[in-house]
């Protein structure tokens, strides 16, 4: 038991809340995972992690074994409750908070006067202070900081992750966090439970500021690289090579421009910058600025390759990739996968899907009839146009003398334009 929190109840065993749970686990701390999907469930109770992820097998294996680990479809009482689960946008761009709501309605029942709750879900300002407040409103025999301050009931903080997937275990505890409390007491006492597995170094400060904070960090890093997706479509219209470009810029000292790409992807780069410009629109315009530009570059990339095509009758399109990022299975928010439907919704002929890390194509594209997944092999020797959308180690080992007869279009600056058909 630490600091008087000897089980915890992790809600939504997603990228984030399983990886936090069975950390937990690891550490001794009786754990319980929340989950409304019963085939993930299972799958944990099983010690099987449902999605791939570098040492997660045997982490959630050995959490269950000793029994320091379980999964259940809603949450139980417990010391502490960690928020994980999904906070999407809808069609017009504004933040999606059901899944905390609904969480944060289905925990409720179970607090009892001394938890600890943390918001660990990307949200927009103000929404552990809503939380509090909702909380309120189901347990009125329960006091809450929001209004009873540093004498409340129940202690309320917000923390969100800063992990990258495919290294989310080593960055888990490894990284910094910035915890926010609704008062001192509550962001303290988050600190306790987060230092019980976090070597970096835990920040205390305001909750606004906290939940600001998670924001601003993704949004920095879309502004930037869509900063380097400008210069390549400036370099491109100007018939100079981008990533010859960007190299030689960098050369300068104090310059560090990132690699262009087909757009940016994960649950958290295009996602994150909109909870800043919903709540303040008019102040945010190079925010929007960059989403319009980072969300155009799968029709940019389909636009080339239409292009090549033009003087064929009936081309055979290998798209290499369909994860957001190199060496991992996470298709959320990809934009090779944007790529892929605009150039089937332009129905420029077969479509041969190459992803050595999925099975079997997303729904999205499933059902498609002109678009089939197959293997590396097959697709290069079928395809009169090969399109590149996400760097895999795989494809860097491809014999690029092997391309010289394609139509060659790639959009991560991998190959060396010198030995294939770009």
């Amino acid at each position: 038991m630490v600091d008087g929190i000897g089980r915890v109840c992790v809600v939504g065993l997603g990228y984030v809340g399983l990886p936090t749970a069975a950390v937990l686990a690891s550490r001794g701390v009786e754990v319980i995972g929340v989950d409304i999907d019963s085939e993930r469930v299972e799958r944990v109770n099983c010690g099987v992690a449902p999605f791939d992820e570098a040492g997660m097998d045997s982490l959630v294996a050995d959490a269950v074994a000793s029994g320091a680990l379980s999964a259940q479809g809603e949450p139980a009482p417990a010391d502490a409750f960690i928020i994980a689960v999904p906070t999407p946008i809808n069609d017009g761009h504004r933040p999606d908070m059901s899944y905390v709501r609904s969480a944060i309605d289905n925990l409720a029942p179970a607090l009892t006067r001394g938890n600890l709750v943390i918001v660990e879900s990307t949200c927009p300002v103000g929404t552990t202070e809503e939380v509090c407040e909702r909380l309120a409103s189901s347990r009125p025999d329960l006091t809450f900081p929001h209004s009873a301050g540093e004498a409340s009931d129940v202690r309320v903080a917000y923390c969100a992750e800063r992990i990258l997937p495919g290294n989310a275990l080593e960055e888990l505890v490894a990284n910094d966090r910035i915890i926010g409390g609704i008062t001192r007491a509550c962001a303290e006492a988050a600190k306790r439970l987060y230092e019980v597995f976090v070597e970096g170094v835990c920040h205390v400060t305001t909750v606004r500021t906290a939940e600001l904070a998670k924001l601003a960090e993704n949004a920095f890093r879309d502004v930037n690289v869509a900063f380097a997706n400008e210069m390549s479509l400036v370099s491109t219209a100007l018939d100079i090579d981008p990533w010859e470009l960007i190299s030689l810029a960098n050369r300068h000292p104090r310059v560090e421009i990132l690699n262009p790409g087909p757009g940016v992807g994960g649950h958290c780069i295009p996602i994150d910058p909109w909870f800043i410009a919903d709540a303040a629109p008019h102040l945010t315009p190079l925010i929007q600025a960059a989403r319009e530009v980072n969300d155009g570059m799968p029709k940019v990339v389909a636009d080339r390759v239409v292009h090549v095509c033009k003087d064929l009758a009936d081309p055979v399109v290998a798209c290499l990739g369909l994860t957001y990022k190199a060496d991992v299975s996470d298709l959320r928010e990809s934009p090779a996968i944007e790529v892929v439907k605009e150039l089937q919704r332009r129905k420029k002929g077969r479509i041969l899907v190459v992803e050595p890390y999925v099975s079997e194509l997303p729904s999205e594209i499933s059902n498609c009839g002109n678009i089939e997944l197959v293997g590396l092999e097959d697709g290069l020797s079928a395809a009169d146009v090969v399109v590149l959308l996400t760097d895999h180690s795989v494809f860097a080992e491809i014999d690029q003398e092997t391309l010289a007869s394609k139509s060659v279009v790639d959009s991560r600056g991998l190959w060396d334009r010198s030995k294939c058909g770009a």
